[in-house]
């Protein structure tokens, strides 16, 4: 029985991989609850991490990947925001 189950999800398990890694990442994981908030820009939240700019850039960059952020420029301001009223609303406990 479970490796019917196992097997019948093995479609699925690459993707919750991906998810988890995301999700395991503390630097990722701030910037997201930060974001939560509202719109930011990359040197706010590097400010808030105390991580470099490219640093930053970076992990957003995987959770835009993702479709958790959304990004829009302003001269040369880059601005994000989450992208998922879902994610959001899990990242306020509701």
């Amino acid at each position: 029985m479970a490796r019917e189950v196992v097997s019948d999800e093995r479609d699925v398990l690459p993707g919750l991989v991906e998810l988890y890694k995301l999700l395991g990442n503390a630097a990722r994981l701030k910037i997201l609850l930060a974001l939560r908030l509202g719109e930011l820009c990359v040197c706010d939240l590097a400010h808030v991490l105390g991580l470099s700019v490219p640093a930053t850039s970076h992990q957003l960059k995987l959770l835009r990947n993702h479709g958790w952020v959304l990004m829009r420029n302003d001269g040369k301001m880059a601005y994000y925001r989450l992208d998922s009223d879902g994610l959001r609303l899990a990242l306020e406990g509701d």
